[in-house]
């Protein structure tokens, strides 16, 4: 069996999307220097990891998201001796530091790359990407249907050396980041060198973006709809990549860890990742796409513990992220108190992740509340919304820098005098921001505070286990080993409260019953009865229910 006390299994890890975190300089572009002025809040919020974007230099196609050289630190971002400063400092602070690794494709920019397109078909160069001829007559299709991420067809073609039209290269995503060929054994041996580069720097751990794509059908055919096996997502052969990094990271002390970005349609797909011998963890997803309804975080909850289980590995949630609208908008309601009502969710729904065993992801500004931001079209900066011709919205609006004081026009993110942000704030933002909401002792910021603290002290050392008790229709009610007990209230009327001690509520109470929209923590005079085939104690019912739940009288850590 393996150790239980590797520090990512239960870490509250916290997400930082580095050009709009903090902006040290005054390009308007956050930097590794102004996030690592900033590691003392990130120490206050209570958080036990950070989770780096890439810094790497990039033609930012994308974002950073498209590297042109993996060992070193984009001159916007700072050097590498800048991140050597913020990994020290953070390691001094009690945090860990995981970056984000882009091992799907790399920048048109890179070497690589370059020389693959300076020389003919079927070059040792080019057999690190994918160059394939194209389809119909003189070749002026692309290979098969596939379709970018971004809107289009995968394929770019390229002119050959007499400048006529040539071979076409897969990019799955946009045509600045060609898809690498993971069946070339040179790639493998060259990321297996960036692995120790990083490594051997000190960081404590590794995001893989597009886990689940690396591996791709040797035979290129058509994507059709029901097919057994996806031409490039989830394929066997990608479980052996893992292995191979899983064998580099176990040769470092310090429990260095990685997290697979993936995308499957079953709990059990996903917990491939996180078999033995691969890697650490893998993002759920599901927990974030889930609709405000308590039935569907039931089973969302019970299918993932129970995929995790069979593989003995621990689960991993996540509420927002750079690629999704943010949680207060994505659970507004379609009336006038539509964010108020959106933030209320949010607030419930992090006490629920944070009940939970396995490590949560927490995503910048979430710890303020802020709402998604409807960028005007002549300032999105996302590829989405240019490649798709404007038909995908695309990303920026939950990538607004966020707001550290109440002063127009950066509202401190950067200095007095600097460029405009890279994407423009609203001018709410000063309500919303850090300065503010320290000095509101019910903000969303202190509440985040109370609840990571009480997480750390309440829930440390508790078994996996989780007990779903019977409770009304709209309620999910969710108790762990020691009587530790956390009820939700979906529905649209007051529920009664477990009769226990309450530990922390989402929001106030207007009397003894918990209120639609909120969820609160509670500890129980005896734990739940271990048998998990029958009911146990703890119900939440609804308003005028049969049994009268006592509230207590102690209102301890409510914000």
């Amino acid at each position: 069996m393996p150790e239980r006390d590797e520090w990512w299994r239960n870490a509250a890890c916290y997400e930082v999307y580095l050009r709009s975190f903090a902006d040290s300089d005054g390009d308007g572009l956050g930097d590794l220097p102004g996030l690592r002025s900033r590691l003392p809040y990130l120490h206050d919020l209570g958080i036990d990891a950070i989770w780096i974007t890439p810094f790497y230099p990039s033609p930012q196609v994308d974002h950073g998201y498209d590297v042109a050289d993996y060992r070193d630190v984009d001159r916007r971002f700072g050097t590498l001796a800048d991140f050597d400063g913020l990994l020290e400092e953070a390691h001094e602070l009690g945090l860990r530091v995981i970056i984000d690794l882009v091992p799907n494709h790399t920048s048109a920019q890179h070497a690589h790359f370059r020389a693959a397109l300076a020389t003919g078909s079927g070059s040792a160069e080019r057999q690190r990407y994918h160059f394939r001829p194209g389809a119909g007559r003189a070749g002026i299709r692309p290979p098969n249907n596939w379709r970018s991420a971004f809107g289009g067809p995968a394929w770019t073609r390229v002119t050959g050396a007499e400048g006529q039209p040539a071979e076409w290269y897969l990019h799955l995503h946009h045509p600045g980041q060609p898809d690498l060929n993971w069946a070339n054994p040179a790639v493998g041996a060259e990321f297996e060198s960036i692995l120790r580069f990083w490594l051997d720097r000190g960081v404590d751990g590794l995001r893989i973006d597009v886990a689940m794509s690396l591996a791709k059908d040797p035979g290129f055919p058509d994507l059709r709809r029901g097919d057994d096996q996806h031409p490039y997502h989830n394929r066997p052969e990608v479980h052996s990549i893992y292995r191979r990094w899983r064998t580099v990271l176990d040769s470092y002390p310090g429990d260095r860890m990685m997290i697979a970005e993936a995308v499957a349609p079953e709990a059990s797909e996903l917990a491939r990742y996180v078999s033995a011998g691969e890697c650490h963890q893998v993002f759920n997803f599901a927990w974030l796409e889930t609709r405000w309804s308590a039935a569907e975080f039931g089973r969302v909850i019970k299918g993932t513990l129970e995929s995790v289980r069979a593989v003995d590995a621990s689960p991993t949630w996540v509420l927002a992220s750079h690629d999704a609208v943010r949680t207060v908008s994505r659970y507004s309601a379609p009336s006038r108190a539509g964010e108020a009502v959106g933030l209320e969710r949010a607030r419930a729904a992090l006490l629920v992740m944070l009940s939970l065993p396995g490590s949560a992801y927490v995503f910048q500004g979430e710890e303020l509340g802020l709402p998604q931001v409807d960028v005007p079209p002549a300032a999105r900066r996302d590829p989405r919304w240019f490649q798709s011709g404007g038909s995908m919205p695309g990303r920026d609006g939950s990538r607004v820098p966020i707001p550290w004081t109440t002063g127009a026009p950066s509202y401190g993110f950067s200095p007095a005098g600097s460029s405009p942000p890279w994407l423009p704030q609203p001018a709410s933002w000063g309500e919303l921001s850090v300065a503010t909401q320290e000095r509101n002792p019910a903000s969303t910021l202190a509440f985040y505070r109370k609840a990571l603290q009480l997480r750390r002290t309440r829930l440390a050392g508790l078994d996996d286990g989780v007990v779903i008790l019977p409770s009304a229709p709209g309620t999910l009610v969710l108790a762990r080993d020691t009587g530790f007990v956390c009820a939700l209230n979906c529905g649209s009327r007051p529920a009664r409260p477990p009769a226990g001690e309450l530990i922390l509520s989402s929001t106030d109470w207007p009397d003894s019953l918990l209120p639609p929209n909120s969820a609160a923590w509670f500890q129980l005079s005896a734990p739940p009865r271990p048998n998990r085939g029958r009911p146990a104690e703890g119900h939440v019912e609804p308003k005028g229910g049969s049994k009268a739940g006592a509230h207590p009288e102690s209102q301890t850590g409510r914000c």
